[in-house]
């Protein structure tokens, strides 16, 4: 990928191209051995929030398990997203309805409430230092329109027991530094962490559960033997007696099944260097998440430590180098917080999520493989959550089910994994964005 032509001097001096989550990464734990074993009860591949959550219950259910995964430990998007938790499940309840009954719609859209109240509890109980606060996030409407179908949703969310309370445009300031948008939705329930020290925290807790952990070991061939499964990797074969695949916006051909029916995405985000308190508090008086109602979205909050803006969006029908993004945020950011003209980016990083063609989230087995991903865009606490669905499910526990199970996981014809309807796609949703202005 070139490099950026753009000038310079959108970069603070300290510029680094790598995620700001990990700026404190050299004094983070990597609990792991050099090798892996050549037999174990149950492998994993894929070592983001699903796997290490599946190899907890895992672990604790008395399996020997081990997670590898191609790369470091977490280099996924489990240590480069945004930190945001919301009950989001893209599907409307009509819509679900209409595909799968109402009784159906309902547990489908409950599985968000149900993700975030188990994370919250789960960290909360194994005291994992993270940052998680339940903050909230403010929803904001990009146009007038946008607003008032905000508005006429609000009685149905509701009735879904989710805590929501609509702001007017005069009220914005309220919750943001901004004259952009004209009103929105606040979600007093949802969170935020620091991705990074979240996954530091599943490590060593998976690792004190005698979970193995061995990174730069790639799956290259599954095999299957008398209802088991021989791994091929650039480490040796592993045998296992069970496999899960959690490798979600980063599935190869390893798993041509699953790789036909994730569809991966390309999120970049920038950090901005520090950011005057006072100015930081005027600008984010409530300290919430915040996104809005453009079909390509952007996501923003302050850094847990109230110090810098992280934002994060799609700036390109295809996908870039953060050199290249990294100053098309920053302008947009500019445009929303004209405060910030002189804000330098000090961080610019992308990570790859993942989206289904039905837009929910998938779990179950394929011919005895264990799966949960495409998260779409709501990885943080439905990756954990189905994570740990999945080692529940895995050691045959009670309450293992999810609403998820039995779903039909769609592809399409043709598709192999790269997602060339993308571009369109993007430049159709930006389109939408401009006509309903």
């Amino acid at each position: 990928m070139p490099k950026s032509t753009h000038s310079k001097s959108a970069f603070s001096p300290d510029y680094r191209e790598q995620p700001y989550w990990m700026e404190h990464a050299d004094s983070f734990i990597r609990p792991m051995q050099a090798e892996p074993p050549k037999k174990v009860d149950l492998l994993i591949i894929g070592s983001g929030y699903t796997g290490l959550n599946a190899a907890i219950e895992a672990s604790r259910g008395g399996l020997d398990t081990l997670v590898i995964d191609k790369g470091l430990l977490g280099s996924g998007c489990s240590t480069k997203n945004g930190g945001q938790i919301s009950t989001s499940i893209k599907p409307s309840h009509d819509s679900l309805t209409k595909k799968y009954g109402s009784q159906k719609a309902s547990a489908l859209r409950n599985e968000g409430i149900n993700a975030l109240n188990w994370l919250d509890h789960f960290i909360t109980s194994e005291g994992l230092d993270c940052d998680f606060q339940r903050c909230g996030r403010f929803h904001g409407a990009h146009t007038a329109k946008h607003y008032q179908r905000m508005l006429m949703s609000v009685d149905a969310l509701k009735q879904e027991s989710i805590n929501v309370h609509p702001i007017d445009k005069d009220d914005v300031r309220s919750e943001l530094g901004t004259d952009f948008y004209h009103g929105g939705l606040v979600y007093p329930d949802n969170a935020s962490l620091h991705p990074a020290k979240y996954h530091q925290e599943l490590l060593a807790l998976a690792s004190s559960l005698g979970c193995k952990l061995v990174e730069h070991c790639e799956a290259q061939k599954i095999k299957r033997s008398n209802g088991h499964f021989i791994v091929e990797t650039n480490q040796g074969d592993i045998f296992a007696e069970k496999l899960a695949v959690a490798t979600n916006g980063y599935t190869t051909k390893v798993t041509p099944w699953l790789r036909r029916r994730v569809i991966p995405i390309g999120s970049y985000i920038i950090a901005t260097q520090t950011i005057d308190t006072d100015l930081l508090t005027r600008l984010f008086p409530t300290n919430r998440m915040i996104t809005d109602s453009r079909k390509v979205v952007y996501y923003y909050r302050p850094s847990p430590d109230r110090t810098r803006v992280l934002f994060g969006g799609r700036v390109s029908a295809r996908e870039t180098d953060p050199s290249i993004s990294g100053p098309k945020l920053l302008r947009d950011l500019i445009r929303l917080f004209p405060e910030l003209v002189e804000t330098k980016i000090s961080h610019s990083w992308t990570g790859t999520v993942a989206y289904s063609f039905d837009e929910l989230a998938h779990a179950g087995q394929y011919k005895n493989l264990h799966y949960a991903m495409s998260y779409c865009g709501s990885g943080v606490s439905m990756a954990s959550y189905l994570g740990m669905k999945m080692g529940r499910k895995i050691i045959a526990a009670d309450d293992s089910d999810t609403a998820f199970d039995g779903l039909d996981y769609p592809s399409r014809p043709y598709y192999q994994g790269k997602p060339w309807f993308l571009p369109i796609a993007v430049e159709w949703y930006r389109f939408m964005d401009r006509l309903l202005n």
